[in-house]
């Protein structure tokens, strides 16, 4: 089911200052920055041998990311996990009585689609199912 790490999702609150570490310091190559209307969200993209990490920005103080910060501070968010097909993944981890954030995938960056385990199931650990 799982091929790889697909990304790791770090919340921040201001992507231009962290790329200063990220860019600057580590010396990882930007590859693209894209807003997720759906999720309110701004996303950059930073490439990191088969997988990448992703800084991600709200752009409504109501948002997932905002709460989130608001609630835990900047940070790791969550571990994406790239599978084959994401209707099948999401129909295995349901029939094993994992709780889902998400019962049918949505559009994710880099035009991808997506859907979030709930981390009541997951030790705790927010895990997205991530298909290209």
């Amino acid at each position: 089911m799982i091929k790889k790490i697909n990304h790791i999702g770090i919340a921040v609150n201001s992507i231009d200052q962290s790329l200063k570490l990220y860019t600057g310091v580590l010396g990882l190559s930007l590859k693209e920055i894209e807003v997720v209307e759906e999720q309110r969200t701004r996303t950059a993209i930073l490439p990191v041998g088969e997988s990448s990490i992703e800084l991600l920005e709200s752009t409504d103080p109501e948002s997932p990311i905002a709460r989130y910060i608001e609630k835990f501070g900047e940070g790791i968010h969550h571990l994406a996990l790239e599978v084959d097909n994401i209707d099948d993944a999401l129909k295995q981890v349901a029939q094993s009585g994992l709780p889902l954030i998400d019962e049918t995938p949505r559009k994710g960056v880099e035009n991808t689609n997506i859907a979030f385990l709930h981390p009541k199931g997951t030790g705790r650990v927010l895990l997205e199912l991530v298909q290209r």
